[in-house]
């Protein structure tokens, strides 16, 4: 249960990330939207053509329709019947191919956008440092990739083409209108920027609902993924929390729920009356045309008013299409915005410009004058004036009370924190000078918590060495002294291990994280408490696995139980940040002091006689 209430103190430490004040009254950079599309400029100047060229024969048609009615019916000239009939039926055939071959380009860039911006955004996190994810839910980092980006794909993949050819269709149409009737065409037009004016209102109010929208879902993904993992759900059946923590996420999904309800209604009823009274418009041109001709001074001939008013119904869906545009852009800039939120942060561990490339690394490591803070303004500082070196192939335990840096030391090493003070050193170069395929050559790690991906075993190891032979695999388990358990499951090497090695034990996946950093093969090793979760008899398998993974290393063990340390060439003693003593086993129980005060705690306590 110990790893049940590991997640249970993360979730409580971690927050949800929130954006910079002021970020979100900032406006989208619509530049930078526009950027995400240079690539494919080719082939959306291309989609252009085809959307022009429809918009173009669409509005034949109309033209076709009036000759029909003004002077091959009324002149009875068949053949020209035929020819214009046949004209409408290869415009029909032209417009229908070119919105196809347009909407396959078009999709086809939206989704290729769609995919730049995912992984812009995962590349991003992979250089983040530590701190984020410590202080970032998983959730939420999962639901900017997954539900923002997801959330603008009908955005990037149509807006583009729609409002090209929206625009396109509304251009073409409204010249052909003022070629057949300019007066008409005036009075068609008149409420156009009433529309415009509401259009607008409404993108503004459902930009700020998907805001909203979106960090909802945010929350409710966070409370998906902690809750519904295995350590999650162990935890909430132990302490008897299953119902209440149903009750929360049934309360979340209901906020969520009426936040769908208030975007997908925000503005319906004023985008309706737009619909309505474009709707009515012809019936409108009907009954002024009716009134004239009853009048005796009829407006414009009965075709022209049959192919005015055809145009007029063609203008209605590129122009509601264009109103619709705009809401949905003004929507989407919300996503936007939330994804360049996380592209705008700061890479607090990055490469040098020109990084150092080690080719062979001998492992010695060296801490100068070291500083450490979590925090800018911290009071006292985590580690303070910190001076050891570890020669190649040496041993280093680092031993003290619970918080006083163990850990802290031990990341700075292969730089998942960066020092605030002083220099960190491999073969004496600064760790922040390395490149980062020398550093991960250079440093291998076992933590306390170890990590397996939902996959098999051998995809587990691979992951250390992505091209080991199945013989590496056997030999690296077998040093690790966990071949023996493999080969009796089933499937062996190839047996799936399940959500974080939940089909493991402790101690059989320790050896497994042992074997995966054993294919690494790094110079340098730095044990994290790796022992400290497991029984007497599981340690001492664990151990052995371990010093036989130290052999010839430089290593650097973080102790929790001081019964693991004994041989190390030397131990530091860590209080409060500082080193306090330094020297071997027998130095420090021969000072008497702090590590002797620790050594006698962790000593059996007499059982009382009798």
């Amino acid at each position: 249960m110990s790893v049940g209430c590991q997640e249970a103190s993360v979730r409580v430490d971690r927050i949800e990330w929130e954006p910079p004040a002021g970020a979100e009254r900032r406006p989208a950079q619509v530049g930078r939207i526009v950027g995400l599309f240079r690539p494919y400029a080719g082939r959306l100047a291309l989609v252009g053509s085809l959307v022009a060229a429809s918009a173009v024969v669409s509005v034949v048609t109309p033209f076709l329709l009036r000759a029909v009615l003004d002077t091959a019916i009324p002149e009875r000239r068949t053949g020209l019947l035929t020819l214009l009939a046949l004209g409408m039926i290869a415009a029909a055939v032209i417009t229908s191919v070119l919105n196809v071959l347009q909407t396959l380009i078009s999709t086809t860039v939206g989704q290729r956008v769609m995919h730049d911006l995912r992984t812009a955004v995962y590349r991003h996190l992979q250089r983040m440092s530590l701190a984020f994810f410590t202080r970032t839910r998983t959730g939420e980092v999962q639901s900017r990739i997954a539900n923002d980006i997801g959330g603008m794909q009908a955005t990037v993949t149509g807006t583009a083409t729609s409002l090209v050819s929206n625009l396109t269709a509304v251009v073409a149409s409204v010249a052909a209108m003022v070629a057949l009737d300019w007066r008409l065409t005036i009075v068609s037009l008149l409420l156009l920027p009433v529309f415009v004016w509401i259009s607008r209102r409404v993108g503004r109010e459902r930009k700020k609902i998907t805001g909203e929208r979106q960090r909802q879902l945010a929350r409710l993904s966070s409370a998906v993924q902690e809750s519904l993992s295995v350590s999650g759900i162990m935890l909430g059946r132990t302490m008897g929390r299953s119902a209440s923590l149903t009750s929360e996420f049934a309360a979340q999904s209901d906020e969520l729920a009426a936040l769908e309800v208030r975007s997908s209604m925000a503005g319906r009823w004023r985008m309706s009356t737009i619909g309505i009274v474009m709707a009515a418009m012809p019936a409108l041109i009907y009954w002024a045309a009716g009134l004239a001709t009853a009048a005796g001074a009829p407006i414009v001939s009965l075709g022209t008013l049959v192919a005015f008013v055809s145009l007029q119904q063609g203008l209605f869906r590129p122009t509601v299409g264009l109103l619709s545009t705009g809401v949905d852009v003004q929507t989407s800039l919300a996503l936007f915005q939330r994804i360049f939120e996380y592209l705008d942060l700061p890479v607090e561990i990055d490469e040098p410009a020109h990084p150092v490339r080690l080719e062979r690394i001998r492992g010695d490591v060296r801490f100068e004058d070291v500083e450490f803070h979590y925090r800018p303004g911290q009071d006292r500082p985590t580690l303070a004036a910190i001076d050891l070196t570890v020669p190649a192939g040496g041993s280093l335990a680092v031993v003290g009370e619970t918080g006083s840096g163990k850990s802290t030391l031990s990341y700075l090493v292969p730089r998942l924190y960066d020092v605030t003070g002083g220099r960190v050193l491999i073969d004496g170069v600064d760790v922040r000078e390395l490149s980062f395929e020398t550093l991960a050559r250079a440093v291998g790690v076992v933590s306390q918590e170890t990590y397996l991906f939902h996959a098999s075993v051998a995809d587990n190891l691979r992951f250390a060495k992505p091209d080991a032979t199945d013989e590496e695999l056997v030999a690296a388990a077998k040093a690790a002294q966990i071949h023996d358990m493999i080969a009796e499951l089933p499937d062996g090497y190839d047996t799936l291990v399940g959500e974080r090695g939940y089909r493991f034990s402790g101690g059989e996946k320790q050896r497994l994280a042992i074997a995966r950093t054993v294919l690494r093969n790094p110079p340098v090793l730095i044990l994290d408490e790796a022992t400290s979760a497991l029984d007497n008899q599981t340690e001492l398998a664990v151990q052995q696995a371990l010093d036989a993974l130290a052999e010839g290393r430089t290593t650097i063990t973080i102790a929790h139980r001081l019964s693991t340390v004994r041989d190390a060439d030397q131990i530091a003693v860590l209080d409060r940040g500082a080193i306090v003593e330094l020297g071997t086993h027998d130095q420090l129980v021969a000072r008497n002091g702090r590590y002797a005060a620790l050594l006698d705690r962790e000593a059996p306590v007499p059982s009382p006689a009798g």
